[in-house]
């Protein structure tokens, strides 16, 4: 992976801008994923660091990593304990206005014709998204996300269900209604996590901020600093 993709490093902590379609986790195919790239980025330490959070395949931006065993059992309890704000910019197939908060649980279910996905479950686990609309250009919205929570899919069903407007280029929730046509498609998924800042207790916070995707376009000129 390339040095330019690193926007943070010191001790104990590595950020990385992670690209849109490699997977964290190794996937069952054996396709490319975050492992294969894990030598380059050990810069001078015996171990690999290791991803701290996730981001969907799909998803872009920036990635946490921990360098050694302490820092990482430290990174999650920070995630666990709410020390960690997550700002995304994604492009939703729609127009929606203003601001507000999506607070929705999410479960997991599974079908044999579509296969898994997260939904909105009053019984699951508990998501809260903040969400405020930043521009409206052909049809679209570019929109910020802070969510509170961080339940998989999350940004993306709430987007769906939420809203009622998916995240442009959505594989799974690409159909706020499931009986609708698909969103519009285009150059892959449009959510990017543009910045993590991580307060670490007796230290400076990490702060990271990815650059504007390059599938994004000319969007970029709507995002606030």
């Amino acid at each position: 992976m390339h040095g330019d993709r690193v926007l943070f490093l010191d001790g104990e902590a590595l950020v990385i801008d992670k690209p849109a379609g490699l997977p964290v986790d190794k996937p069952r195919d054996g396709a490319i994923s975050l492992e294969n790239h894990l030598e380059s980025l050990r810069f001078g330490f015996q171990r690999w660091p290791t991803a701290v959070h996730r981001l969907d395949r799909d998803t872009s931006g920036c990635l946490l990593l921990a360098r050694n065993p302490k820092a990482a059992a430290r990174f999650q309890q920070a995630f666990e304990g709410g020390l960690v704000e997550k700002r995304y910019i994604a492009i939703l197939d729609g127009i929606v206005t203003g601001e507000g908060t999506v607070d929705m649980a999410l479960g997991k279910t599974s079908t044999a014709e579509d296969g898994w996905r997260m939904v909105p479950d009053p019984r699951g686990k508990s998501a809260r998204s903040h969400w405020r609309a930043l521009e409206e250009r052909d049809g679209r919205t570019l929109v910020e996300f802070k969510p509170e929570t961080g339940r998989t899919h999350q940004i993306r069903v709430h987007a769906a269900s939420g809203l009622g407007v998916p995240v442009v280029g959505d594989p799974v929730y690409g159909r706020a209604d499931r009986s609708g046509p698909p969103a519009r498609s285009g150059p892959g998924m449009m959510l990017h996590g543009i910045e993590l800042v991580v307060q670490r207790p007796g230290k400076e916070p990490i702060r990271a901020e990815a650059p504007f995707p390059e599938r994004f376009g000319a969007w970029d000129l709507a995002v606030p600093a």
